[in-house]
């Protein structure tokens, strides 16, 4: 053994792993330090799990051990697949000694990989460098880029071609006036050296020419180069506005919420589409066995003296179920007739909990003397915990063995076979033996099962099928049983085909496949379970809430049709108030997109007959009242496929944009990434699906409509002041340029201009797009369609940059000409001339920073201590900065006693008072005439804010007073219940995941406007009554 760096592994090294190591290459693990060879590696960084997974080396090389020598001689042929991305597949085979051997994904350790909780282990390279699986998935990475960044890079390209066009302008305007009046002023002002005196023509273009450049320098801040650098800073801290966020804690799992990106913050404000699994998003994920049919009998139900259906309630008694040594107390069951049938020794209930008992992956173990099982998923763990409560208990398994404990009776079976679970399957069996009779059990969706029964069962199925519709009906996830009994000489004659399929590299998949299905055909149908998986608290208020916002839902679940639409209007995806609920379910590419063409009929006219529209001025408003009207779409699996077709996919879509909920059931998880791709692809839109984590999905809709539509509202803020300010500040030398010859002299002192963005303006706007908030948290969530003007980029968008830029240019003329007007002809009182280029520059850089700045304290909408220390702190440092700018000890400064002069005269302070008047004053007056004519929705919750806060410190005010007078007198006293992974099987036929056996220590519908809307009555109305006590994932996805 020697040590050397992992860039040097090379394929056919034998490498040692110890314990917390990454694995540097893809290696077939030969040995392990721990019993049946196990090894524990944790894939976080590959699939971004953090549970660990197990491998197992092959018995024959296991046999190796720690050996060096015996390793260092190993020389097996391996035949494998080419290098591919394929995470979780690797088919090859081994020759060594004779013999064959098949290689599968529970023998690999992938690079990327670590090792855990195993001292050491050996494996061979089988792939290196480039070829490795994580090398393979590697790609160029996708910067995600919100709109509002798109939108700002084509903004800058703009204003780089304003900034030429005004060079060129001036470069013009200098070779005309160097031609025209500089040639005959020589004496005074004399040209370059370089350009002769008699040159008129050529030497007027020569000094132009350079004009161009110069200012290109003068007036390059038109370009807002550090608004990156403001726009970066402002999203850091709105993510850890997130992070901090109490409201968005999570008590019990210790969990806040956290934004991985920095990026993507106000993309939050403008979400169209969510889309959104169900179990463990919806639902909290914990099973619990709620009731069962077994030979067309239902069981769980409880029933009165008059034969009808009565309620389970927290007061209903539980079955005694004590008699059972290893029954779990808080396992609870109501209905007596199971336990009677078990107890008097029905045959079909006895059958049926078998098959619970055995047919799985679960792992046992034991702790504090109790036993303890570990499920992959919750619904297993639900399934064989019920059979135990019923005495049908899993007790301990081996590779080839699994013990049970039936009715106290202890029994083993002889574990032949496990044909495991994938999402195309959708089922699992196992193939067992016990005193010499061959049985398979298989468990599965009702549709794969059903088309695998005998005909003998057909009639059952029919029962079964009514008793599944009715589980689905109340919102419970099913799943079907079923039995077959297999002669020796069919399971000899079927297990020679599988190992053949087994070892096979070219497409072993679906030769395994093909063994699977000629097996599992023929079965008798046992019964079917149901499963309840509560919603998460708050799911069905955030769904009404995301709803009233405009924002469409999308359910992409496993579950059958009925379960889901019955869970759908638990949680108010779907409601009684909807015009319409299409249910898309041919099974043909005709059928479907016959039914999608009506749905799409349909919603057009229904659109045309009730929406009206009235025009006020140039605005089109739509007037739709905040009903929870609208149309939803579902669909299956089955129809999905073709729905997927290029033919039908535009189709599919432009439907479902038409629909305010959309539910997509029995799809697998290839048909959900499709559906996403989709929408992504053809609605330009951008995926947040990683970026941002929260422990309750009722935490999305603060993180929407309070975090994303705060961040959203303050960039937007934040760049129209930005822009405004930068083109106020340098258009003055533009205007300049007409009185200076096009000399590109700058109308400011240098000082002010290297300080204008860094120290005068910069901290304002940034306090304005970290502090500000237009309206509370709490009526942000009371009022959801404050959202809505993130969907249309209401609040920038090119012509709001326009209005900005117009209004830049507005307020540098006004800076400008005014104090020009103002020192035309002025005077001190001593008669003496004032007006000099330094006065007047000074003076217009004065107007303009009180002007920026008070129009900064008028944009803001929420005041903080640290606004009104930045906004008027700005001011202050302005003018003691000039102070010491231009005091006497800069003797060589050109604009010492600058400030002196031009403060001793009422001119500087008169022209600064009446800019700013005549700038402010109309902003002033427009806004507050547009919130009394024709008030947004923010406007009027806003107001209501105010009403209530005022109402609120009056009422605190007498409370405090009736305090102080009391104090001086006396005291006056259904659907699929199987989520799985593939490949928990093989690991556990080969001997996987065993323990050794030794004793182990503990172990509506709102139509989008064009802009913000007009408020409507309805829904400011509509929490009218709660003001008295004020008091939780992809955009343009």
């Amino acid at each position: 053994m020697v040590q050397d760096r992992w860039c040097n592994v090379v394929v056919g090294d034998v490498i040692k792993l110890n314990n917390d190591d990454f694995v540097a290459a893809d290696l077939l693990l030969l040995s392990s330090s721990e019993p049946h060879s196990l090894c524990y590696i944790e894939t976080a960084d590959l699939d971004g799990e953090t549970n660990l997974k197990v491998r197992q080396a092959l018995p024959d090389t296991a046999a190796h051990g720690d050996d060096i020598a015996r390793l260092g001689q190993f020389n097996g042929l391996i035949t494998c697949e080419p290098p591919n991305n394929k995470l979780n597949k690797y088919d090859g085979r081994m020759e060594w000694r004779s013999k064959t051997y098949s290689l599968d994904n529970d023998k690999i350790l992938l690079r990327g990989c670590r090792l855990r909780n195993t001292r050491w282990c050996f494996g061979l390279v089988i792939f290196a460098g480039k070829d490795t699986k994580l090398m393979q998935n590697s790609g160029r990475a996708k910067l995600k880029r919100t709109h509002i960044d798109r939108l700002m890079n084509t903004l800058i390209i703009g204003i780089f071609f304003f900034l030429l066009a005004m060079c060129l302008f001036c470069t013009i305007g200098s070779g005309i006036w160097e031609s025209m009046i500089g040639y005959n002023f020589q004496t005074y002002l004399p040209w370059e050296q370089f350009i002769g005196p008699r040159d008129q023509a050529p030497g007027a273009t020569a000094i132009a020419s350079l004009v161009f450049f110069s200012y290109i320098i003068v007036l390059n801040t038109v370009v807002p180069i550090s608004l990156y650098v403001s726009v970066e800073a402002i999203r850091l801290v709105q993510s850890r506005w997130i992070h901090w966020d109490h409201a968005m804690y999570h008590e019990r799992t210790d969990t806040p919420a956290k934004a991985r990106t920095t990026k993507l913050n106000e993309e939050l404000g403008q979400i169209q589409y969510i889309f959104s699994d169900k179990t463990g998003t919806l639902t909290q994920n914990i099973m619990t066995f709620d009731k069962c049919t077994i030979n067309g009998k239902i069981y769980g139900i409880l029933y009165d003296s008059q034969g009808n259906e009565r309620e389970v309630t927290d007061s209903t008694p539980r079955v005694d179920l004590s008699a059972n040594p290893y029954y779990e107390k808080k396992f609870d069951w109501h209905d007596r007739t199971l336990l009677d049938a078990i107890e008097r020794g029905d045959e079909d209930a006895h059958l049926f909990f078998e098959l619970l008992c055995i047919c799985h992956t679960v792992m046992p173990e034991e702790r504090d003397g109790e036993l303890i099982y570990q499920a992959q998923s919750p619904d297993e763990g639900a399934l064989v915990s019920a059979a135990r409560n019923f005495g049908f208990v899993f007790k301990s398994r081996t590779p080839n063995t699994i013990t049970s404990v039936i009715q106290g009776r202890e029994v083993e079976y002889e574990l032949l076979n496990i044909l495991d679970f994938n999402n195309v399957r959708k089922r699992m069996s196992v193939i067992v033996r016990r005193d010499g009779q061959i049985r398979l059990y298989c468990k599965g969706a009702d549709s794969v099962i059903e088309q695998r029964l005998h005909e003998d069962s057909r009639a059952l199925m029919q029962k079964t099928t009514e008793h599944l519709n009715k589980f689905a009906s109340e919102g419970l996830r099913t799943l079907c049983g079923a039995v077959k009994d297999i002669t020796n000489d069919e399971y000899e004659r079927w297990q020679r085909s599988y190992q053949e399929a087994s070892i096979s590299l070219d497409d072993r998949d679906a030769k395994l496949e093909a063994v699977y299905e000629d097996i599992e055909r023929n079965m008798l149908l046992c019964g079917a379970t149901a499963i309840e998986d509560m919603l998460q608290d708050g799911v069905p208020e955030t769904i009404e809430k995301l709803a009233r916002a405009d924002i469409k839902i999308w359910v992409l679940t496993g579950d059958k049709t009925e379960t889901a639409i019955n869970i759908g209007y638990s949680c108010r995806l779907l409601t009684d108030e909807m015009t319409d609920v299409f249910n898309i379910d041919e099974d043909t590419l005709a059928g479907v997109e016959q039914q999608l063409l009506k749905a799409r009929a349909s919603m057009q006219s229904e659109a045309a007959d009730k929406h009206s529209v009235a025009f006020r001025g140039n605005q089109e408003q739509i007037q739709a009242g905040e009903d929870m009207a609208g149309f939803a779409l579902v669909i299956n699996g089955h129809s999905l496929s073709f729905a997927l077709e290029p033919k039908l996919e535009m189709l599919f879509l432009e439907v479902g944009c038409l629909c305010r909920a959309v539910i997509c059931c029995r799809v697998t998880p290839l048909q959900k990434a499709l559906v996403v791709e989709l929408v992504k692809k053809h609605k330009k839109a951008v995926t947040l699906a990683s970026d941002y984590a929260f422990a309750q999905f009722m935490f999305l809709q603060r993180l929407l409509l309070v975090h994303g539509r705060w961040s959203y509202f303050r960039i937007c803020k934040f760049l129209r002041y930005f822009f405004y300010k930068n083109f106020a500040f340098t258009l003055g030398h533009f205007w300049f340029a007409f009185f200076c010859g096009f000399s590109a002299q700058t109308l400011y002192d240098q000082y002010f201009i290297s300080f204008y963005n860094l120290f005068y303006t910069s901290l304002p706007v940034l306090a304005m797009g970290v502090f500000d908030q237009d309206v509370s948290d709490k009526h942000s969530l009371r009022y959801p369609r404050l959202y809505v003007p993130g969907h249309t980029d209401s609040f920038f968008n090119k012509k709001i940059f326009a209005i900005s830029l117009l209004k830049g240019i507005i307020h540098s003329l006004a800076l400008f000409f005014i104090p020009y007007g103002a020192y035309y002809h002025s005077s001190n009182h001593n008669g003496q001339d004032i007006a000099s280029v330094h006065v007047f520059g000074f003076t217009v850089a004065t107007c303009l920073i009180v002007v920026v700045t008070l129009q900064c304290g008028l944009d803001t909408a929420y005041w903080t201590g640290v606004n009104h220390f930045v906004i008027w702190g700005s001011l202050v440092f302005f003018f003691a900065l000039h102070f010491l700018i231009y005091a006497n000890f800069f003797h060589y400064y050109e604009y010492v006693g600058t400030d002196r002069i031009a403060m001793g005269s009422a001119v500087y302070w008169f022209t600064v008072l009446l800019t700013s008047v005549v700038l402010l004053l109309p902003v002033a007056a427009y806004r507050f005439y547009k919130m009394d004519v024709n008030p947004t929705l923010t406007d009027i919750v806003r107001m209501k804010q105010r009403l209530i806060h005022s109402q609120s410190k009056s009422s605190d005010f007498t409370s405090r007073v009736r305090s102080s007078m009391g104090r001086s007198r006396a005291s006056l006293r259904s659907g699929y219940a199987f989520s799985h992974q593939e490949g928990f099987g093989r690991l556990i036929k080969s001997g996987a995941m065993m323990r050794s056996k030794e004793p182990t220590a503990k172990e509506k519908k709102t139509p989008a406007p064009a802009k913000e809307n007009r408020a409507n009555s309805s829904e400011v109305a509509e929490n009218d009554s709660n003001d008295v006590k004020l008091v939780k994932f992809v955009t343009k996805t």
